[in-house]
């Protein structure tokens, strides 16, 4: 492994079950695309989403399939908010610690609240940042439990 990533040294302190890849990819870049580089099915690759609450001022992590897009209004009724807006992408980096492209929902600055789009209980394996442009990790929901405190909803536009 070329480098260790905090979401890496944080599966590991846990002893964790998981594989890393490393992808060449050069941003822009979708997450679609980052499926594609690495061989898998798109719905099974989920991309970290972060938002605020346009009230409240909260932030939220939701992680959705690469090959899906985010329902504003269902994420925010999975989490008891009215409405929820993305967070702009220069607020993204000194609030989580992570770069777009980069974002993890695991081993940010902060813990926030979490959901991950129901569909991932379709799959033994799902594949999300590892906290670098072209770095994932692949687990399972019941490993990823065991360092990430999240929810599943259905919050994607069906």
């Amino acid at each position: 492994m070329a480098q260790k990533t905090n979401v890496v040294r944080i599966f590991d302190s846990h002893k964790l079950r998981y594989e890393f890849a490393q992808v060449d990819i050069t941003p822009p870049f979708t997450a679609e695309d980052m499926a594609l580089a690495m061989g898998l099915d798109p719905a099974s690759v989920f991309k970290t989403l972060v938002t605020v609450a346009t009230k409240s001022r909260r932030n939220y992590v939701f992680m959705v399939p690469a090959n899906a897009e985010m329902d504003l209004k269902k994420a925010a009724a999975a989490v008891g908010e009215k409405a929820l807006e993305m967070l702009k992408q220069k607020e993204l980096l000194p609030l989580t610690g992570y770069i777009h492209g980069g974002c993890s929902p695991v081993g940010m600055k902060k813990a926030f609240p979490t959901v991950i789009d129901e569909s991932a209980n379709g799959f033994e394996i799902i594949t999300f940042s590892a906290g670098k442009i072209g770095m994932q990790v692949r687990t399972s929901l019941s490993e990823l439990s065991k360092v990430l405190d999240f929810s599943l909803a259905d919050i994607v536009v069906k």
